[in-house]
């Protein structure tokens, strides 16, 4: 039935309070799986055994991904509104399906949520879950609004969706702060991920030159953009190979290793078209990329497990 259709109580209803399918989009379930992922990686570098604190494992994932991402989908979508309503108005917030102010509620309410469920979780935790979500609310709220800025912009996402991710993982299974390596590991991997942040602003770079948006791909050019997230992608990964060795875990050194020479191949196709083809990149290099992630987790769970 049409909105036409309906009674006049039923469309004024309709216009105060937004549909659960609204909200739903709003909060953007395919965005969870990064920091999801992260979250996992951080638990397998635990070494704590999963069969005995899954229901830990469950919360933080709930908490990476609907809870926190969600939660920083919900503030972009509310401080981009007026921009959407010109370059995307079939979103819930311009289209009106989440009508009035509760875009802005929806972000409050999400992140009173998050919060509380990261304090259920241990102090560890609820430090990482406060700093992300800093970072989330200062990446599209003025008057910081780091995503105009082309550095750190790409910085807070990074640090948000693998580093604090990564951590918080080890922290709910270990329930105190993690081993000193892997944290180093997840902040190598966390400023890796700027440059994947990079390559995803070349889908923006005509909308972001209109709207004055100093991304890196608008600063730098295409093609030196490319070369520049290339190496910030690969120049981390060197290092963790390198410390892996020097840990003790050769086996995980080489399959980091096999899936850092993959990636530089897939890298220099890109360099031919690096417009065209960073969509395709983000679909097959990082796949690599997290794999390898995955991969030096296991290897501290390995450690941990061996005592060492």
């Amino acid at each position: 039935m049409s909105e036409l259709a309906l009674p006049q109580t039923a469309r004024s209803t309709a216009q105060r309070f937004p549909a659960a399918s609204a909200v739903v989009e709003l909060l953007k379930p395919i965005t969870w799986f990064p920091p999801m992922w992260a979250f996992m990686c951080g638990v397998v570098s635990s070494g704590a055994p999963l069969s005995r604190n899954w229901p830990l494992a469950v919360a933080g994932v709930v908490l990476a991904g609907p809870a926190i991402c969600a939660t920083s989908q919900a503030v972009n979508d509310w401080f981009d509104r007026e921009v959407d309503a010109i370059n995307e108005p079939n979103r819930p917030i311009p289209s009106g399906r989440i009508p009035g102010r509760w875009g802005l509620w929806i972000a409050i309410i999400w992140t009173v949520l998050s919060l509380a469920l990261a304090y259920g979780l241990g102090p560890w935790v609820f430090g990482a879950g406060l700093l992300g979500m800093a970072l989330a609310w200062a990446y599209s709220a003025p008057p910081l609004r780091l995503k105009q800025n082309g550095w750190w912009g790409p910085a807070s996402v990074a640090i948000c969706y693998e580093g604090l991710a990564w951590f918080t993982g080890a922290a709910v299974m270990n329930r105190s702060f993690p081993d000193p390596r892997v944290v180093t590991l997840a902040a190598l991997y966390s400023a890796g991920c700027v440059g994947i942040m990079v390559l995803n602003d070349f889908k923006a770079i005509e909308g972001d030159r209109q709207m004055g948006i100093l991304s890196v791909p608008v600063d730098l050019g295409a093609e030196n953009a490319a070369w520049l997230a290339c190496v910030i992608m690969a120049a981390p990964q060197i290092v963790v190979v390198a410390l892996l060795y020097a840990w003790g875990c050769p086996a995980n050194a080489l399959a980091v290793t096999v899936s850092l020479l993959a990636q530089c191949l897939l890298m220099i196709h890109l360099m031919r078209d690096p417009r065209r083809l960073a969509p395709w990149y983000n679909g097959t290099g990082i796949l690599l990329y997290v794999l390898g992630m995955l991969v030096s987790g296991f290897a501290m769970g390995g450690l941990h497990g061996a005592g060492r």
